[in-house]
């Protein structure tokens, strides 16, 4: 965070996995196209635990899920991250044994410093704990045990634990800070009880899409946190005592007595209106007490919007710092569009091709505005970093859709007319031309490091399941390009060469 501080460009990236093999292939990728694991880690999302890791069967972000399934996917995905380093390093070991073999000094010298810099697999996981599943015990025990798992970052709202909802979905009702604060302090605890002085805790608010509450707290002082909190009810003024009705409850507020305005299922209503300056309370009174990062849930991602928010939190805590949800849940194409589309109308440009709500239609991917839209998009995390005090960009749950789009594609050539092509096309061969280790499944579940320790505990007597009548020796790489990609000397990314060691 100090590095971002002083420079803005050193923003940070993560992408939400619901499984230890997804979150595994993610980080191959990425040291495989970039070379460094640097500023890219990992995000749990609790939308995909409920809807694909439930005993249940998919659920709803409704906090329903077993809780025990959260640190139950961040030990699932340390394990499937180390032993991606142990198949890496096993590679490299071979190599050496056999630069060894042959005398091949500079072979030898190249592969000993790969694996003296050797860089693991195992980066920090952002884990999200919802709003606590239960009371601030119950918030200290979990994040205790998902600390135990390996979570260096712990995310939670500040909705009502069993009345959660989804970030992006109506009714959703928020507590009184003391509340959130209690259960921030157990978060806070539970690092500091097993030694993690450095754990980050992100304070995510809801308020900018919540209206309600589940109680009122109490004022012991004029100006107080209650005092605030309770400004923003709606309220009826009381003329007498005579105007309540049985059941009816009162506040004073400014010397005068008030309503709340209270619907049938026991909820007070907020302000119209008040969900700015909630949030920009939610988000002071967080970082003022043990918080290190926010998260403002927003209903689309508009930059300006952002920075507003952002902007105001800074005119109190001037080191506040966002994480932002790059969420699915917008329809990035339309919301952008419209957002070109407003810009160039008020600039007085010609938008008359345009059918403002319709944007998202097919016809229109080709235009200029589509064009003028996407580059935004692809500035997006950058801009906000750079304006909107945005330190690191997630998205939550890029792989459910990943999952999908690409079992549909697979399903619809391979039950069509293209049978086996489609998958050989579309799949496999892909695979092979991107130097994707996966095509070689059996290697990528640990064939060769069963191998290695048969032969190290076995010696000549182990049966292997290596050798010239394994079928993975059909993928063996021929091509020149995915040779060098595969060894780390070129970016499939941009094509550029890394000097080999000397």
């Amino acid at each position: 965070m100090a590095e971002y501080d002083s420079d803005t460009n050193n923003y940070t990236q993560s992408l939400g996995c619901w499984h230890g093999f997804v979150a595994q292939q993610k980080m191959i990728s990425i040291k495989k196209n970039f070379g460094s694991t640097n500023k890219k880690y990992l995000y749990l999302s609790g939308w995909m635990i409920a809807a694909m890791r439930s005993e249940f069967g998919p659920l709803p972000d409704q906090s329903m899920h077993e809780k025990t399934a959260v640190p139950a996917l961040i030990e699932e995905i340390y394990t499937f991250l180390r032993q991606a380093d142990s198949r890496e390093l096993s590679k490299l070991f071979r190599q050496l044994d056999k630069a060894r073999k042959e005398n091949d000094k500079v072979e030898e010298a190249n592969t000993l410093h790969k694996i003296n810099t050797f860089e693991t697999h195992v980066v920090p996981i952002i884990a999200d704990i919802d709003a606590g599943f239960g009371n601030e015990e119950a918030t200290y025990l979990l994040a205790k045990k998902m600390i135990e798992a390996g979570a260096c970052c712990i995310q939670m709202e500040n909705q009502v634990s069993d009345a959660k909802q989804c970030g992006h979905q109506a009714g959703k009702v928020t507590v009184p800070h003391e509340d959130f604060l209690a259960k921030i302090n157990a978060v806070r605890y539970a690092f500091l009880e097993l030694g993690v002085e450095d754990g980050v805790i992100v304070a995510r608010t809801d308020s900018l899409g919540a209206g309600l509450t589940q109680k009122i707290p109490v004022s012991k002082t004029p100006g107080d946190l209650a005092s605030k909190y309770n400004n923003f009810l709606e309220t009826t003024p009381l003329a007498s005592l005579e105007d309540l009705k049985e059941g009816d409850m009162f506040i004073k507020q400014d010397g005068k007595l008030c309503k709340p305005v209270r619907l049938s299922n026991g909820l007070y209503k907020f302000k119209e209106g008040s969900n700015f300056d909630r949030v920009v309370l939610d988000c002071v009174t967080s970082l003022q007490n043990g918080a290190d990062l926010l998260w403002i849930e927003t209903p689309i991602p508009h930059l300006e919007n952002i920075a507003s928010l952002v902007n105001a939190i800074r005119n109190e805590v001037p080191s506040a710092k966002l994480v932002y949800n790059n969420s699915p849940s917008f329809n990035w194409t339309l919301s952008f569009r419209q957002q070109v589309y407003d810009e160039m109308k008020s600039k007085g440009k010609d938008v008359s091709a345009y059918d403002r709500e319709s944007l998202m239609e097919e016809e229109y991917d080709g235009t200029p505005l589509s064009k003028l839209a996407d580059d935004k998009i692809r500035a997006f995390q950058f801009e906000s970093s750079q304006k909107a005090g945005i330190f690191h960009h997630l998205i939550t749950l890029p792989t459910y859709h990943t999952a999908a789009l690409s079992t549909d594609t697979l399903t619809k050539g391979y039950f069509g007319s293209e049978g086996m092509l489609a998958y050989v096309r579309d799949v496999q061969r892909r695979e092979i031309r991107v130097g994707l280790d996966c095509v070689k499944h059996q290697d990528m579940a640990g064939t060769y490091i069963g191998d290695d320790h048969k032969e190290y505990f076995s010696g000549d007597a182990a049966l292997k399941a290596g050798g010239k009548d394994n079928t993975m020796n059909q993928f063996e790489i021929k091509n020149k390009k995915a040779k060098l990609m595969a060894n780390g000397a070129i970016s499939h990314t941009n094509g550029s060469h890394i000097a080999p060691c000397n």
